[in-house]
């Protein structure tokens, strides 16, 4: 068991995540048991985020990582400084260690963002150092992980494009902890501190609060409500996460204190946030493109959201 973990950590939330309280117990519980962790979740739930949240309680050193088809073995490991090898030879101090190398000797965090991005080859890399706790490296010899090190991993659900096959082998290496996305409360929340403290706030040229329209404190309630939309909607293969709705909810903040109206600026920043975000289906007869469809839904979507709340329905939705 691995012995960096504070104990004064509270089990409850972390102060600056939102939510993800059974998420983080289970992190918290698979660091203690010393066992590698696995976050796997839609684009955009925040994995990253909580993955380091939660290992910055442990007070070592964390190594990144962030997965890449043309990412290299000798990257993940180390390789030999060439000019200083044909003066030194291979030695140790010719040796330029990488992140899993530095990991495994001072006891600390190997961070892999999109572990399933990688190369099979280098994913292979990996397997002696988290079951044997130590690695070969040709002309170097061996290298023994320190107490403390641990691999803690994301990777996007196999049906994203871009993701390669995890082995069973290496699977089998670590704990699965699944993240979905947030409730509607939750991910208000999520936008409404992002609005308190974010850029937009900041922004030269705006209203004073007393001269914005008074819907704009549904702005991020809208914003959640239309992303929410993109995920079960039967033309959508790919729904918005709430990165689109900080986006949606930021850019309309800036654009209604540049004195347009609340409607003409939601609807416009949809309209920027969304189309890079979402991936929906053509319909067969369309003579339509793509980006024309995409449009048409948006705006739909967008004056659907508006009406309900000009209409009241404010309350929390599932």
């Amino acid at each position: 068991m691995t012995n960096h973990v504070k104990s004064e950590a509270s089990p409850n939330l972390i102060p600056h995540l939102v939510g993800r309280d059974h998420e983080i117990q289970q992190i918290r519980a698979c660091i203690q048991a010393g066992r590698n962790i696995l976050l796997e979740g839609p684009v955009g739930v925040g994995k990253t985020h909580l993955a380091l949240s939660v290992t910055a309680e442990l007070g070592t050193p964390v190594f990144r990582i962030d997965g890449d088809s043309r990412y290299s073995e000798q990257k993940l490991s180390g390789w030999f400084d060439p000019p200083t090898v044909i003066k030194k030879g291979f030695t140790a101090e010719t040796f330029m260690p990488g992140p899993l190398v530095e990991a495994m000797r001072k006891g600390g965090v190997l961070f892999i963002n999109e572990l399933n991005r990688l190369p099979e080859g280098v994913q292979n890399v990996l397997l002696p150092a988290i079951d044997e706790r130590m690695i070969v490296i040709p002309r170097l010899g061996e290298v023994r992980a320190a107490e403390g090190f641990l691999v803690v991993a994301t990777q996007n659900p196999k049906e994203f494009v871009a993701t390669s096959h995890l082995s069973e082998a290496i699977l089998d290496r670590f704990e699965l902890v699944v993240l979905d996305y947030q409730d509607e409360e939750q991910e208000t929340e999520i936008v409404t501190e992002r609005l308190k403290t974010g850029t937009a706030l900041k922004a030269t040229n705006k209203k004073s609060a007393q001269d914005l329209p008074k819907e704009v404190k549904y702005l991020p309630l809208a914003a959640v409500r239309l992303i929410r939309m993109t995920r079960n909607h039967p033309r959508i293969r790919r729904g918005a996460s709430v990165r689109a709705a900080l986006s949606i909810a930021e850019i309309a903040d800036v654009m209604i204190r540049g004195r347009n109206s609340f409607q003409d600026a939601f609807i416009s920043a949809a309209l920027l946030a969304l189309p890079t975000r979402i991936e929906i289906e053509r319909e067969a007869d369309s003579e339509k493109s793509i980006r024309v469809e995409m449009e048409s839904l948006i705006q739909e979507w967008a004056e659907t959201v508006l009406a309900e709340l000009e209409a009241g329905s404010v309350k929390k939705k599932t």
